[in-house]
């Protein structure tokens, strides 16, 4: 990771909590700080280009959205496959996150997440069957971990001054 100048982490404190929700936010942005607009929009995507920023995005709250079931499936799917078919999977519009980690026999066989919402449980385990097929033989085993609790998400946080 490359490293980051005064300005950089100034734009990053200001923006790492949220942007505004306005028109031109990096406008409100680079007025709060005493710079440009364009400035603040090209630094940030030097931060971005360099791996230090990984990404900007909304993070909707589901719950929040009328989605208030949310279960995590978890898939035994063939390590040949693993990566495809997470693809596939990843793209469908009801899943927001779709990955691949390591199984843990023999009490955890899976390699392959993937966090599926709606409004009921129901309609959870209806898009669930939809992955199913989607996947077919290649699954081995699957499961579905609901949450039962909503988590604070946030990323690394700068602090104020620090390094």
């Amino acid at each position: 990771m490359s490293e980051i100048d005064q300005t950089d982490r100034r734009i990053i404190e200001a923006t790492q909590g949220g942007i505004p929700i306005v028109r031109h936010p990096y406008a409100v942005v680079a007025e709060d700080l005493g710079l440009d607009e364009a400035e603040v929009i090209a630094r940030l995507q030097g931060l971005i280009a360099r791996g230090v920023v990984r990404r900007i995005a909304a993070a909707a709250n589901h719950y929040a959205l009328g989605m208030a079931a949310n279960g995590m499936t978890v898939w035994d799917v063939a390590d040949e496959a693993v990566t495809e078919i997470g693809r596939k999977i990843g793209a469908l519009d009801y899943v927001t996150h779709c990955y691949q980690r390591p199984r843990d026999p023999p009490d955890w066989p899976y390699n392959l997440f993937a966090m599926v919402h709606g409004a009921t449980r129901d309609e959870v385990e209806q898009k669930r069957r939809e992955i199913a097929v989607l996947i077919g033989h290649l699954s081995r085993a699957d499961d579905i971990l609901y949450s039962k609790r909503i988590l604070k998400k946030t990323g690394v946080r700068l602090t104020a001054g620090g390094r």
